[in-house]
């Protein structure tokens, strides 16, 4: 006797589902199934898509059978195809790099400061292809004790934006009382929750699967380094220069970064 189909098929663990592949393209909008995060996208790499919600909040995604939802269909985003006639290639944050020597730019109004020496030198290693194709420049702060103070000799306005990079930006920390100080719609001030940047990159590049954990008390360069038998000065030229791309750090560093690229460069 013929019962039809086995209603238990579809079930059955053996089974992979496919889903219809579609490749990725600037201004799409979709979501990722895992997170529920929504937004157009507006950077494709060789690795990821970056997503912007409608609060301008950016993350990224790494390209993953089934793992994005578009019109309600969940599908397969793929890599944008490249012509075989020409060769495309990608900084460092994952943007398209321009084939041709980029011509000299003056340098914007607007500014990005970051809380520290490595901070800066960290940003330029990964964002620093855009960043001057932008005419962005980043500077390094000594400190953020004084940002109000420092915000207000800047003067910010609609064609000279501020955009602050600070790190340890929790709620209750100190950072996030004197990053509340700062009260201009010009100025934007953001940052990642760890209490240094170096904790912003991804311990696997320097193998490992965690960064050691630092007593309380020890300032936490010193004491990771002190962990791994090191020292700092000679530490984080070798950590830098491992980060090969923004795929090696942590979304939370990448997210405040590119935000404030953003908001530098959109028309105030």
């Amino acid at each position: 006797m013929n019962y039809g189909p086995d209603v238990l098929e579809d079930f059955d663990p053996r089974r992979k589902p496919t889903f219809p592949k579609m490749e990725a393209s600037i201004g799409m909008v979709v979501e990722d199934c895992a997170s529920g995060f929504c937004g157009d996208v507006v950077k494709l790499s060789i690795e990821a898509v970056t997503l912007r919600s409608r609060n301008n909040t950016h993350r990224h995604f790494t390209y993953k059978e089934g793992g994005f939802r578009f019109g309600g269909k969940i599908v397969t985003l793929v890599r944008p195809t490249v012509a075989k006639s020409t060769t495309k290639t990608f900084t460092a944050s994952g943007s398209v790099a321009d084939p041709k020597p980029p011509a000299a730019k003056v340098a914007r109004a607007s500014r990005i400061w970051v809380e520290g020496k490595h901070d800066a030198e960290l940003v330029e290693h990964v964002w620093g292809d855009d960043l001057r194709d932008l005419g962005i420049v980043v500077e390094a702060l000594d400190g953020i004790d004084d940002l109000a103070g420092a915000v207000a000799g800047f003067c910010p306005s609609a064609q000279r934006r501020l955009g602050v990079l600070v790190d340890h930006l929790v709620p209750g920390s100190k950072e996030s009382r004197i990053a509340a100080t700062v009260r201009d719609r010009n100025v934007l001030v953001t940052g990642h929750p760890f209490v240094d940047v170096w904790a912003g990159i991804r311990p696997k590049v320097f193998g490992l699967t965690m960064w050691p954990e630092v007593p309380r008390g020890v300032p936490w360069k010193e004491g990771m380094c002190a962990a791994l038998g090191t020292d700092v000065a000679n530490f984080w030229p070798r950590l830098r220069n491992t980060v090969k791309s923004y795929a090696d750090l942590t979304p939370e560093l990448n997210g405040a970064v590119e935000q404030l690229i953003d908001f530098v460069t959109e028309q105030g």
